[in-house]
């Protein structure tokens, strides 16, 4: 069922039961008022038979029923019967077949009125004190007249119910038609956005709309997704031109060995050679299978506490090892109170923290690079610092941006993936990363992490 039929049925339902209710309260409305208004004409009857009754006593009963037939006309089925205190019937004009039930004598006899109703027939009955004697007298008879009000009544509404039903579904299919045409039009302009057109938005006048606000977060959708589009589209570019490099270089070096009748010094240095761009080629898809493994939003990692102090150490030795000649300075303010420790993914942790100290004394004049450590009670701030050359700040801006190399960068060995890398894990671990230029010379990057357990963050 489509919306515009399902908001049609739920309007016509609505008016259905506010129609019911309001044509039931005027019907009953009406026949309490018709009966009230009737019980008052048989009490008048019966007030005015007993009067005549009891108080003219130069008029005989025969006298009085000859009057009260040619009076007849004025209620439809019209009968009096009054009753004296041994409830005999002393005066009864109207049908022969008349039957009062003793129970009924014996309510009005306590309630002093009574009004009742047997099928069509309305009855009043009362009691009528004269000379010191309690007398019943009742009438009964048709509301001829007032039940045929009823019977119109009754169509009218019915009628004019069923005509108010039919527009109110044709209002409502052409209401809903109206409301859900911005849908339609939205509908018909996400049809036209693909692959191809990814920079098409839908259009939203009024911000306060509903449609409004959906075709705003479905816009902010499509930046996000044209956004992750374009960098999927510039990593697969950049990723296939820094997998061509290394391959390119192997592939010329093995046809010019196969072509040239080289001795073994000249195939040992080919052979070292291309094990270099083999070992780049390694380093190159560790890192994009690592970035790739962890750029999922809600990667669930596991998490122990870690001593970031013993961790930059060892990415020290580590480091070292490789690189005697680097200089890695690391100081620490120890607190007693304040250890350096957060709960994390160690290996994650460690990836992010060698590659930014391997960046620092990679790219630095000298190969030096100065480590601080501060702890509080909340966090753990370590800072990262280093001389640089030619570092602008369009790229200071596009740092961790995957293969996006500065210009500083022109004669190092490298493919731009560690510090998007980073960025990540640093992400995951609900910490921050920034990257400042304290002055022309000298580069910062901030690293800021939580110290509470990632299940207990807000």
């Amino acid at each position: 069922m489509s919306i515009r039929t399902k908001m049609t049925v739920l309007f016509l339902s609505i008016v259905t039961i506010l129609l019911l209710v309001f044509c039931t309260t005027i019907y009953f409305l009406s026949e309490i008022y018709r009966q009230k208004e009737y019980k008052t004409r048989l009490r008048q009857e019966a007030l005015t038979a007993a009067t005549v009754l009891f108080n003219k006593e130069e008029i005989s009963p025969d006298l009085l029923k000859l009057l009260a037939r040619n009076q007849m006309t004025v209620l439809n089925k019209e009968e009096i019967v009054v009753l004296n205190n041994k409830d005999e019937v002393i005066y009864h004009i109207g049908f022969k077949n008349y039957n009062i039930e003793k129970s009924i004598i014996n309510d009005i006899k306590t309630e002093k009125e009574l009004f009742w109703q047997r099928n069509e027939i309305e009855k009043y009955g009362m009691v009528f004190k004269n000379k010191n004697q309690d007398y019943i007298v009742i009438t009964s008879a048709v509301d001829k007249y007032g039940l045929s009000k009823q019977q119109n009544l009754a169509l009218l509404l019915s009628f004019g119910g069923i005509l108010v039903l039919i527009f109110s579904a044709v209002g409502g299919w052409f209401f809903a038609g109206g409301l859900l045409r911005p849908m339609q039009q939205m509908i018909k302009k996400i049809d036209n956005i693909n692959a191809s057109h990814l920079n098409l938005r839908l259009s939203h006048h009024n911000n306060r709309d509903e449609l409004a606000q959906l075709a705003l977060r479905f816009n902010e959708m499509l930046d996000r997704l044209q956004q992750a589009f374009n960098v999927q589209r510039s990593f697969v570019s950049h990723a296939s031109h820094e997998l061509r490099t290394p391959l390119t270089a192997i592939t010329g070096q093995i046809q010019v060995s196969l072509l040239a009748n080289d001795n073994a010094d000249e195939l040992r240095l080919m052979a070292k050679s291309v094990l270099e761009d083999v070992s780049q080629l390694n380093n190159l898809t560790n890192n994009l299978l690592e970035l790739t493994s962890i750029h999922a939003e809600d990667t669930d990692i596991t998490v122990a506490l870690v001593n970031i102090v013993e961790l930059l150490w060892q990415v020290r030795s580590e480091i070292l090892k490789k690189h005697s000649s680097y200089e890695i300075l690391i100081a620490f303010d120890e607190v007693e109170d304040h250890l350096p420790e957060i709960y994390a993914n160690e290996s994650l942790i460690y990836i992010a923290l060698i590659n930014l100290v391997e960046n620092g004394v990679k790219f630095s004049p000298d190969h030096s690079i100065n480590i601080k450590l501060n702890s509080s009670e909340n966090e753990l701030i370590i800072t990262f610092q280093n001389k640089t050359d030619d570092l602008s700040g369009l790229d200071l801006a596009s740092l961790f941006e995957p293969f996006i190399r500065g210009s500083n960068s022109k004669n190092t060995k490298g493919h731009g993936v560690g510090l998007s890398l980073t960025r990540r894990i640093i992400q995951l671990h609900k910490g921050i990363l920034t990257a400042r230029l304290a002055s022309q010379e000298i580069i910062v990057f901030e690293l800021k992490l939580i110290k509470k357990n990632p299940e207990q963050r807000g």
